[in-house]
């Protein structure tokens, strides 16, 4: 078995920079997977003719499946060690992936609800396993700088994925529920065949290459660190004796309740950039137009995260995350106070200050968790529930009083997260 305590080479090196280096794929493609749902939702808007609330019941499918497999996720990674999770979360999710193609063709939105829940459950295995397994792969000291560095990679997916689904599968215009009554009954079987095949073929793709990935981590070895190690053989653990489970653990708790408030203020204003950059008083720009300007939203979480993780080599973790997320606070209020292009720009530079939130908060609330590391990332992953239920709530608000003032929701997550990096942190 590794040993954390030796992640150092004679050399100063990190021995298990190879197993790094092949997790990272894994990173990109969730990361690409997930920022597809901002592509899709419009569409299936327009598709279905959804308003807002409904709209938002693919990200509610996506990430509730967190908070039921979370859990259930992190003791099954306890059972089969970290590999084992990984290879079965690639299996899920191509599996997931599948479900689109039937979804797509019979023109069924509860179908394609229940593809999103089986693709998220999948995900949400891949994070429960791979994260912590980052984290000790090198010394404690550094865990924040090489997650941030690894979600790099996944910001990476994000930062893609817009602009490939935008081409792939807003490239054909969907037509509004009184064009497609006036269609024969030859151009209606033709225009739902493109709208089907929009969909149909990039996850077909999808759900091939996470098999192969799944193929290519049963075959390879990764280094042996069981998750249910001792204390001393994982992060330096302080002096008092351990708690019976995570639950225990303050810094933790608090670090899930961070997790839910970010990914719900991050998937709040990913899912609605769309239909905001599509406002006449913002930019009036088109679906496809507006999809490739989310590469702006990703692109900066990616800057961010290569610059996070040399930052954070020099400067605490949390300091950091307290900065960012005041911020990102500030522009989200500048977006709602603002209009035209100026609006347009501070809410796409909030991508910028979202960087290195996720990774920074979850190895804060792991830090010091010793055996309950597994549980401690399961409830984090559960914690992920925040996409769910914070962009349904903003969808509700948008239908009440508009899109642009419906981003005080994320507003007041990123206040919490900056409570989180300024105090919240300590165990």
């Amino acid at each position: 078995m590794a040993n954390t305590k030796a992640a150092l080479n004679n050399d100063g090196a990190n021995p298990y920079l190879g197993s790094l280096a092949i997790l990272t794929s894994l990173f990109f493609m969730w990361g690409f997977i997930t920022c597809l749902n901002d592509i899709l939702i419009p569409h299936l808007k327009s598709l279905f003719t959804l308003n807002y609330t409904q709209a938002m019941l693919v990200q509610f499918c996506f990430f509730t499946a967190y908070f039921v497999a979370s859990v259930p996720c992190g003791y099954l990674v306890e059972k089969i060690n970290y590999q084992g999770g990984i290879i079965a979360g690639l299996a899920i999710a191509g599996f997931g992936c599948l479900l689109f193609y039937p979804a797509a063709g019979l023109q069924s939105y509860p179908l394609f609800l229940a593809a999103f829940f089986v693709l998220a459950s999948g995900i949400c295995l891949l994070q429960v396993a791979a994260n912590p397994y980052v984290t000790l792969l090198g010394p404690a000291q550094t865990a924040s700088s090489r997650l941030n560095l690894t979600q790099a990679f996944n910001a990476l997916g994000t930062t893609v994925a817009p602009y490939f689904g935008a081409l792939l599968i807003l490239a054909t215009a969907v037509k509004t529920a009184p064009e497609i009554a006036a269609l024969s009954t030859e151009e209606l079987s033709a225009y739902q065949s493109a709208q089907a095949a929009a969909v149909q073929t990039p996850y077909l793709i999808l759900a091939a290459v996470l098999f192969f990935i799944a193929v290519i981590f049963a075959i390879i070895k990764l280094p042996a660190i069981e998750s249910n190690a001792a204390p001393e053989q994982r992060l330096d653990t302080p002096s008092e004796t351990p708690h019976a489970s995570a639950w225990g653990y303050k810094h933790l708790v608090l670090g899930a309740v961070a997790i839910f408030v970010y990914v719900g203020s991050e998937v709040c204003i990913g899912s609605f950039l769309i239909n905001f950059l599509h406002e006449p008083a913002i930019a009036g720009l088109t679906e496809q137009e507006a999809g490739k300007y989310v590469t702006f939203y990703w692109g900066g979480a990616m800057v961010g995260r290569f610059a996070g993780a040399a930052i954070m080599q020099k400067i605490a973790a949390n300091k950091v995350l307290a900065f960012n997320a005041l911020a990102a606070a500030t522009l989200v209020l500048a977006t709602i106070m603002g209009g035209g292009v100026v609006a347009m720009w501070t809410i796409l530079a909030v991508g910028l200050f979202n960087s290195i939130m996720f990774p920074t908060i979850f190895s804060l609330a792991l830090n010091h968790l010793g055996p309950h590391t597994g549980q401690g990332s399961g409830i984090l992953c559960a914690a992920i529930v925040g996409g769910a239920i914070l962009p349904l709530l903003q969808g509700f608000f948008a239908d009440q009083i508009g899109i642009q003032l419906a981003f005080f929701i994320p507003a007041i997550g990123y206040c919490y997260i900056a409570y989180y990096g300024w105090r919240g942190y300590r165990v």
